[in-house]
């Protein structure tokens, strides 16, 4: 009997990754890395630069593959079906050369349980909803970025990666991404983010984990992590020192 859930259905999470390991051009990124992402929760994956953050979330998302160990979703090993119900948002967006409305009714093509209407609530809901026929190119940084957002929310993902989502915006949208991103949680999203601000990782997240050097040294809950970290590394990151 077939146990596979009709794709409505399917939950992604908790998810658990059990001995990881990742490799990029046979170099090993991801060094037999364990953790848990609970449920409905926000998960902040924190580490200098070059610590194997981003090749974490690709490697959940499918785009980096797994050399050794493995990732499960709800006990589920990972399929076309659970990769239909994940979305991943880039700190550097990637725009089709169309319009910004035109950008969204791309993902209505390819996910039949959306609509125009669902479009253009996302782009208000982003604050672009007068710029439907804006090139989206020529947007600013911090549109762009809502954009890219808003895009991946029309996917109606039960998982939503965000790899450093706010870098280099402007205040208003950073908090207005920041407000997107709590309000998904609250509606059951399970979201995983990598972040260099320390105070937005206070303000979103409930659940912290710590990699240097491919390695997870710690994951626990955020406001133990700052208050406590059990790590020599992870105090000398958060007092901003330089991790050799």
């Amino acid at each position: 009997m077939c146990n596979i859930k009709p794709i409505d259905e399917l939950k992604v999470s908790p998810i658990e990754v059990v001995n990881l390991s990742a490799k990029i051009n046979n170099n090993l990124i991801l060094n037999n890395i364990s953790f848990e992402i609970p449920d409905k929760s926000i998960t902040a994956i924190l580490g200098p630069n070059g610590a194997g953050k981003s090749v974490l979330l690709k490697t959940i998302n499918g785009l980096v593959p797994i050399s050794k160990g493995k990732i499960t979703f709800n006990s589920q090993e990972t399929s076309e079906a659970i990769r239909k119900k994940q979305a991943m948002v880039f700190q550097t967006p990637t725009l089709l050369r169309r319009s910004v409305l035109h950008n969204m009714e791309f993902i209505n093509s390819i996910n039949k349980e959306t609509n125009i209407l669902d479009a253009k609530f996302l782009l208000k809901r982003v604050g672009l909803d007068n710029f439907y026929n804006h090139p989206a190119r020529l947007l600013s940084g911090g549109e762009k970025q809502r954009l890219s957002l808003a895009r991946a929310l029309l996917l109606k993902p039960k998982l939503l990666l965000l790899d450093e989502p706010t870098t280099n915006l402007d205040p208003n949208s950073l908090k207005l991404i920041e407000d997107l991103i709590l309000e998904e949680s609250i509606k059951g999203t399970t979201i995983i983010l990598t972040t260099h601000d320390m105070a937005q990782a206070k303000r979103l997240t409930s659940n912290i984990i710590f990699i240097n050097k491919g390695k997870v040294l710690e994951q626990t809950e955020g406001k133990v992590f700052f208050r406590k970290p059990a790590t020599n590394e992870a105090r000398k990151y958060l007092a901003g020192e330089i991790l050799l």
